[in-house]
């Protein structure tokens, strides 16, 4: 073995000790807000779910940790950046960042949400750095299944709680793209069905191609 191989290969998987400690303390913020503002069921929906699997896998430096979070949110975000980009002139396509112009919520709340803008950037970064986890794919479907079941089964519908827009409904759109009303145009377990299947085929499995061909598996 060559121990300058080894020293250049762990120096080059490393992540930076600033990126751990601003990532950590926006964290140490937007968790303890949320958990006031929305309540424990806002860590159901997948992006924050990726939020604390990127805490882990940036200390950990862990591939198969920031590559779950990629793989699950990549395609997604770029719809929820549309849409708020979309939304600046007043228009909502796909309503997933209508809540960003929402008055009733306060100014503060909504600007911790921009980590929609710059998380996948940062998870591309990420798995340039550390490299791909195919493992990922698997993983985060797994995952993403268990949070629909629960979202669906246990969680509120939408329009459960018209009196305060801060409780979280229809989490991860088990109903629907509207946070107001179910969708209508089939049956509610037959959407539900699709989703299960659309996912991880229409999402998670392009996006697993993209980012192995893009970026090397690490031993």
């Amino acid at each position: 073995m060559n121990p300058m191989g080894s020293t250049s290969h762990a120096k080059g998987r490393r992540i930076p000790l600033a990126v751990k400690l601003i990532y950590s303390a926006f964290l140490g913020v937007l968790i303890p807000v949320y958990l006031h503002s929305y309540g424990p069921p806002n860590f159901l929906y997948f992006c924050d779910i990726a939020l604390l699997l990127t805490l882990a896998g940036i200390w950990l430096e862990s591939p198969l940790l920031v590559s779950m979070p990629a793989v699950g949110i990549l395609i997604p975000q770029i719809l929820w950046i549309a849409d708020f980009v979309a939304g600046i002139f007043g228009w909502h396509p796909l309503h997933i960042a209508e809540y960003m112009f929402d008055e009733h919520k306060p100014l503060f709340l909504r600007g911790l949400s921009l980590f929609h803008g710059w998380l996948p950037l940062l998870l591309v970064w990420l798995v340039k750095r550390l490299g791909y986890d195919k493992r990922a794919l698997l993983a985060w479907t797994l995952l993403a299944w268990v949070l629909l079941l629960i979202c669906y089964f246990l969680m509120p519908g939408p329009g459960s709680h018209p009196e305060d827009s801060n409780i979280p409904v229809n989490i991860n759109y088990v109903f629907g793209l509207s946070d107001a009303k179910a969708q209508t145009w089939m049956p509610p377990h037959l959407y539900f069905a699709m989703m299960v299947v659309v996912l991880p085929l229409a999402i998670f499995w392009p996006t697993h191609l993209a980012l192995g061909r893009w970026f090397a598996a690490r031993p």
